[in-house]
């Protein structure tokens, strides 16, 4: 579903945000990126959903390089951010209807998926009301209902999980198993080393732009926790 193949991204000042990554995330994974502040998650993830070129290497979803058609990919993308600094004179329906037009979602189908995830995450009622009267887990909420409404095949998501509630938290998880259940991957970095231990079956571990371990999680902990292993990356690296 998506493939990093030998991704490299150098910024304009030299600094080297991601170095020769080479990753392989199949449908039905879950698959948890971590590492330190400043590793590279981000600069990865912007790259995977087009928002910075890469410098080198390829991306690719669904076997469609976002090098020569970043439209494709786009389409079969929704992108969740670890900021969701989103269009604050809108309502949280008319966000909602915004993005269900750009991806040309029918009326029938974005009503009755925006009502599903909407009650679950507890914020139907609030859908008539401007966002900048959200707060930032409403936003967080508005993003992830809005990612899902046009139902797409990968989801790339940065820390998730920040400024969710114990209930929403929950609910999401549950929505990530039952998305990559029915055929969907997932791509997500986080600092919650317990939820991505719980919940994802692979895991790379990134450090100065670089894979410093990748495998399925039971290959990566062996007999400890993921958060030892991580944190013997720090000690070792």
């Amino acid at each position: 579903m998506l493939k990093l193949v030998d991704f490299t991204k150098v910024y304009p000042n030299g600094k080297v945000g991601a170095d020769h990554i080479t990753l392989d995330i199949h449908s039905g994974d879950i698959f948890a990126f971590i590492g330190p502040n400043g590793a590279g998650k981000t600069t990865t993830i912007k790259c995977i959903v087009g928002i910075h070129p890469i410098t080198s290497g390829d991306i690719l979803v669904d076997n469609v390089s976002i090098k020569t058609d970043p439209i494709a990919v786009k389409k079969m993308i929704a992108y969740i951010p670890d900021n969701p600094d989103i269009y604050s004179a809108l309502t949280g329906i008319q966000y909602i209807n915004l993005i269900s037009d750009i991806y040309n979602v029918k009326v029938q189908e974005r009503k009755e998926l925006t009502e599903k995830y909407a009650k679950l995450f507890g914020l139907f009622d609030d859908l008539t009301k401007p966002i900048s009267s959200y707060s930032h887990g409403m936003k967080q909420k508005l993003v992830i209902i809005s990612s899902l409404v046009h139902r797409p095949k990968l989801l790339v998501m940065d820390e998730p999980f920040v400024g969710l509630d114990p209930k929403a938290s929950f609910e999401l998880k549950e929505i990530m198993r039952e998305f990559c259940k029915n055929g969907g991957a997932i791509f997500f970095s986080t600092h919650v080393l317990d939820v991505a231990e719980k919940l994802c079956n692979k895991v790379a571990i990134i450090k100065n732009g670089k894979i410093i371990k990748c495998g399925t999680m039971t290959e990566i902990k062996k007999d400890k926790s993921l958060e030892e292993v991580f944190l013997e990356t720090e000690d070792n690296a």
